[in-house]
C-alpha cells in the first residue's frame, strides 16, 4: 500500500469516527438535557439553562408530582390495554391476510397488493376527516374499543414482511398437510404461524413503538383526558396558556420511558434476532 493510500485510509477512518461521535452527540443531547431537567426544582429550572446540573440528584418530587398530577397510573393501564389488543389483533389479521395473498392465487390478488401499496403512500392526516366522521357516526369517540379498532388498521409494512416470509416457506409443507387431511386453518395455525416468529417480532416492534408513542389520534379520539388518557397524552397535562412546567414534563417522559427500557433490556436478544431475521428474509 502506497503512502497516499495510507493517508487516504487514515483520513476516511478519522472522518468515519468523527461522524459517529457527532451523530451520537446529537442523539444523546436531548436525553441528557431531559434527565438533568427532570431533577431540577422550579426555581432551578427558571434560573439556569438546561445543561446546568441540578443541586441534588435525590430530588424525586418531580417524578411523584408528574405521576400523580398527570394520572399516569391510569394512563399506563390504558396504554397497556391498547398496546396488547392492537398487537394481538394486528398480528392475527396481518398474518392471515398475508397467508391468503401468498398461498391462494385468485382474480384480484395483484390488485389488492397494489391497493395496499397505494394506501401506504397516502398521508395519514389527509384521511382523518372521513375516518373521524365514520368513528363519530359509529359512536366510537371516547371509547377504548373504538380507538383500538382504528389503531388495528391494516399495517401495510407488516403485511409485506409476512408475505416475504411466506414466500421463503416451501409450499410442500402445505401440500403434505393437505394430504394428511389438515384444513387450511390447521395448516396456518399449527404449521405456518409458528414459523413466522421472526416476522411477528419485527412487526410487533414497529407497531408497538408507534402505538405506545401515538399522540395525534389518541388526542383526537380519546377526548376524556381524566378517564381515557394514554401515556403520550398525559404528558400534556403540564402544558397550558400560562406556561409549561418542563421539569415535570421531563420527569413524566423518563417515567414513560422506563417500561420500554425494561422490555428492551429483558428481551433485547429476541428483538435483535427478530429485526435481523426480518431484514434478510426474502
Amino acid at each position: 500500500m502506497s503512502i497516499r493510500e495510507k493517508i487516504s485510509l487514515y483520513i476516511l477512518t478519522v472522518i468515519k469516527y468523527l461522524s459517529l461521535v457527532f451523530f451520537s452527540f446529537v442523539a444523546l443531547l436531548p436525553v441528557v438535557s431531559c434527565v438533568i431537567t427532570a431533577f431540577k426544582t422550579d426555581e432551578e429550572y427558571q434560573n439556569t439553562n438546561v445543561m446546568v446540573l441540578p443541586k441534588s440528584w435525590l430530588n424525586f418530587g418531580n417524578f411523584v408530582s408528574a405521576f400523580n398530577k398527570a394520572g399516569m397510573g391510569r394512563a399506563f393501564i390504558n396504554s397497556t390495554i391498547i398496546l396488547v389488543c392492537v398487537l394481538l389483533f394486528s398480528t392475527l389479521i396481518g398474518t392471515q391476510l398475508a397467508y391468503v395473498l401468498n398461498r391462494f392465487k385468485f382474480p384480484g390478488n395483484k390488485l389488492i397488493r397494489n391497493m395496499f401499496l397505494f394506501a401506504s403512500m397516502l398521508p395519514g392526516v389527509a384521511m382523518q376527516i372521513p375516518v373521524y366522521e365514520i368513528m363519530y357516526k359509529l359512536g366510537f369517540i371516547n371509547l377504548l374499543p373504538g380507538y383500538i379498532t382504528v389503531m388495528c388498521g391494516t399495517d401495510v409494512i407488516a403485511i409485506y414482511i409476512y408475505i416475504q416470509f411466506f414466500e421463503n416457506i416451501d409450499v410442500a409443507l402445505d401440500e403434505s398437510a393437505i394430504v394428511e387431511g389438515a384444513s387450511y386453518f390447521t395448516i396456518f395455525y399449527k404449521i405456518l404461524f409458528p414459523l413466522l416468529k421472526p416476522a411477528i417480532v419485527t412487526s410487533c416492534i414497529l407497531k408497538g413503538v408507534g402505538t405506545y408513542n401515538e399522540y395525534y389520534m389518541a388526542n383526537m379520539y380519546l377526548q376524556d383526558k381524566t378517564r381515557l388518557a394514554t401515556v403520550a397524552t398525559s404528558l400534556y397535562t403540564f402544558v397550558g396558556p400560562l406556561g409549561s412546567k418542563y421539569n415535570l414534563i421531563c420527569a413524566g417522559v423518563i417515567i414513560s420511558l422506563l417500561p420500554a427500557l425494561i422490555v428492551f433490556i429483558t428481551c433485547q436478544k429476541q428483538i435483535y434476532s427478530g429485526l435481523t431475521s426480518g431484514a434478510v428474509k426474502g
